[in-house]
């Protein structure tokens, strides 16, 4: 009897914390891919290299999954696979490879922080094309996260030089090609399905990635130190195709908004990986421009639409 009684209200809260252990686990190895890049270019390999391996990687892994969602839901229309293409480009390809270049001139920590500018950026876009109303706390949010990166930026210039302008530069631009993906998916999402639409995206950012390599690369380049594709089979393993997978099976337990704030400690996990694997200083600077963003982000967050 008391089983009975008790199995209704400990099972939902189990899934719960189940479901946000793995939106914590995927946001922390998906932000490790910054961490990863960084080891990279110790080896003297440039961003093309390091995000062609990563996709070259990602592909088989993608593939599979595409071929399996593809077995369980309907044919798509042909419009609908044009849009995919377009978003797999815009979200994955074009977003990671500003990403990876900016890397190579800033330290992880900003490049995390900026990158979780990306809620905000959606909001602005949204407002300023699609007319969507903005409220104080929203606009108070965005104060407060620009806020917090704007220090964090002023104190790697101080210490890193000008090309920390050129780097924070690009992994912006990947934060709002990442925004654009998002807007774009809205209701495309809706229709092909979260899963089926990130591997068929992700299989369209992998061969984008891989010809692109062989245009700007001879085939010799493939020659690396087995070090290199020993960190590119991790950051297409650990920091590509299974912080997908767990997100998405995050966000079917807890929700997105739920799984959206447990990503936030991604930047947190960067910041203090990058100060045990590469050495980044950590300092009261940067541990109050973290704090700010991730106000910031969780106010966006708490925003009821």
């Amino acid at each position: 009897m008391s089983s009975t009684t008790l199995s209704p209200s400990i099972s939902p809260r189990r899934a719960y914390l189940a479901g946000l252990l793995l939106a914590v686990i995927g946001a922390i190895f998906f932000s490790a891919k910054a961490i990863v890049a960084k080891l990279m270019y110790r080896y003297h390999v440039d961003a093309v290299m390091v995000i062609s391996l990563r996709m070259m990687f990602s592909l088989p892994m993608f593939a599979v999954l595409a071929f399996w969602q593809a077995r369980n839901s309907p044919p798509l229309a042909t419009r609908d696979y044009a849009k995919i293409v377009f978003l797999g480009l815009i979200g994955y390809y074009l977003s990671s490879f500003l990403d990876f270049l900016g890397l190579q001139y800033i330290s992880a920590g900003l490049e995390r922080l900026i990158l979780f500018l990306t809620p905000s950026f959606v909001l602005l876009i949204s407002f300023t094309f699609y007319k969507r109303k903005v409220g104080l706390i929203e606009w108070g949010a965005l104060l407060v996260s620009y806020l917090g990166t704007a220090l964090v930026l002023q104190h790697d210039i101080n210490t890193g030089g000008n090309n920390v302008v050129l780097g924070s530069v690009l992994v912006l631009g990947a934060a709002i090609s990442y925004a654009l993906y998002l807007i774009f998916s809205g209701e495309l999402v809706r229709r092909v399905g979260a899963m089926r639409l990130v591997a068929y995206a992700m299989c369209v950012s992998s061969v984008a990635c891989i010809i692109q390599f062989f245009i700007l690369r001879p085939v010799s380049a493939l020659v690396q130190p087995v070090q290199v594709y020993q960190l590119s089979l991790i950051n297409a393993v650990f920091c590509t195709v299974l912080p997908v997978c767990l997100t998405m099976v995050a966000v079917s337990r807890i929700g997105a908004p739920s799984a959206a704030q447990a990503g936030l400690v991604g930047p947190v996990s960067t910041l203090f990986l990058g100060a045990m694997l590469l050495d980044e200083p950590i300092t009261a600077i940067q541990l109050t421009g973290t704090a700010l963003v991730l106000s910031g982000i969780y106010l966006l967050s708490r925003k009821k639409t």
